[in-house]
C-alpha cells in the first residue's frame, strides 16, 4: 500500500454510525464497510438494521447492528458496552441520526407568531441532542482509547435562511456550534488525537424530504427551486457523501477539525444569480 493510499485506511477501525436505518445511513455503512471497517450500525428500525447487518457480514464485511434511541442514554450506554466487549474500542463516529419534526415546519400562511414551540423542542432534542448524547457516550470511549473521529450531520438549513423548516434549521446551526466548540475543547484535552468535524449535505431525496421535493411525474415548486439554485443542477446521490465522510475519518485529514464541509454541488455558495 502506497503511503498516500495508506492516509484513506480504515481497515479494521471500529465505526459507530447512528440513523444508520436511514437512506443516507445506508450509503454510510455500506461505504465504510466496503473500505474494511467494523461497522456498528445503530438506529431503531430492527428489521432494516438486521438486513443491512447481514447483508456486510455475508459479503464478508463485520458489522453489528444495536437497536437503540439515541435520545435514550441507557440504550447508548448499553450499546458502547456491546461493542467494546466485541472488539475492544471505537476508533470513529458518524451521528447520522436527525431529521424534520412536521409539526416544527412554519407554512407559508400560518400566524408566525403562533408557531408550535413544542415541536421546536422535540426539533433540538433530535437533531442536537441526539448529537450531543452519543458524542458524550461514544467518545468516552474514544478518549480512554486515545484516538478518534466525530462527524455530525450538518444541513444547508443551517448555511443559510430556508423558508418553513424552523425547528430544523436552529437544531442543525447549534449541531455547527457545537462542532467548532468541541473541536476546540477536545484539543485542549488531547491534542490532535481525538477530532470533530461536520457534513452539511445538500438536498438528498429521503423517506423524510421525498414528498416535499418531488411528485410522481418531476419536481414539486419546492423541488424546482432547489434545482434551480444549485450550480449542478440536480439532487445529490446518497453514495457521494461517502469520499468526504471517509476523508474525515481517516488520517487523511488528521490536520482538520472544527470544520463543516458542504457537500451540495455548490447550493450553499450560489447566489441564485
Amino acid at each position: 500500500m502506497s503511503k498516500e493510499a495508506a492516509y484513506f485506511n480504515l481497515d479494521q477501525r471500529v465505526i459507530v454510525v447512528t440513523g444508520a436505518t436511514g437512506i443516507l445511513g445506508e450509503a454510510f455503512v455500506q461505504g465504510l464497510s466496503n473500505l474494511g471497517a467494523r461497522v456498528v450500525l445503530i438506529g431503531r428500525n430492527e428489521a432494516v438494521g438486521n438486513e443491512r447487518m447481514k447483508a456486510i457480514n455475508a459479503a464478508g464485511g463485520e458489522a453489528l447492528f444495536i437497536k437503540a434511541d439515541v435520545l435514550v442514554k441507557e440504550e447508548l450506554e448499553r450499546s458502547r458496552d456491546t461493542v467494546l466487549q466485541k472488539w475492544g474500542r471505537i476508533d470513529g463516529l458518524v451521528n447520522g441520526a436527525g431529521g424534520n419534526i412536521p409539526e416544527a415546519v412554519i407554512a407559508h400562511d400560518a400566524d408566525l407568531f403562533d408557531m408550535d414551540l413544542d415541536a421546536m423542542k422535540r426539533a433540538f432534542d433530535l437533531n442536537l441532542y441526539g448529537t450531543i448524547q452519543p458524542t458524550c457516550i461514544f467518545g468516552k470511549a474514544m478518549a480512554a482509547s486515545g484516538k478518534g473521529s466525530i462527524i455530525n450531520i450538518s444541513s444547508m438549513a443551517a448555511q443559510s435562511a430556508i423558508t418553513r423548516v424552523l425547528g430544523y434549521s436552529m437544531a442543525k446551526a447549534a449541531v455547527d456550534i457545537f462542532t467548532k466548540w468541541m473541536c476546540v475543547e477536545l484539543a485542549a484535552r488531547y491534542g490532535d488525537a481525538i477530532r470533530m468535524n461536520a457534513i452539511a449535505p445538500g438536498f438528498f431525496v429521503t423517506n423524510q424530504n421525498r414528498h416535499l421535493l418531488t411528485t410522481a411525474d418531476g419536481y414539486t415548486n419546492r423541488g424546482e427551486a432547489v434545482i434551480r439554485n444549485t450550480p449542478f443542477k440536480r439532487f445529490g446521490n446518497p453514495d457521494e457523501l461517502v469520499g468526504t465522510l471517509i476523508w474525515l475519518l481517516s488520517d487523511a485529514s488528521r490536520f482538520v477539525s472544527g470544520e463543516v464541509i458542504c457537500v451540495d454541488g455548490g447550493f450553499a455558495i450560489f447566489s441564485g444569480v
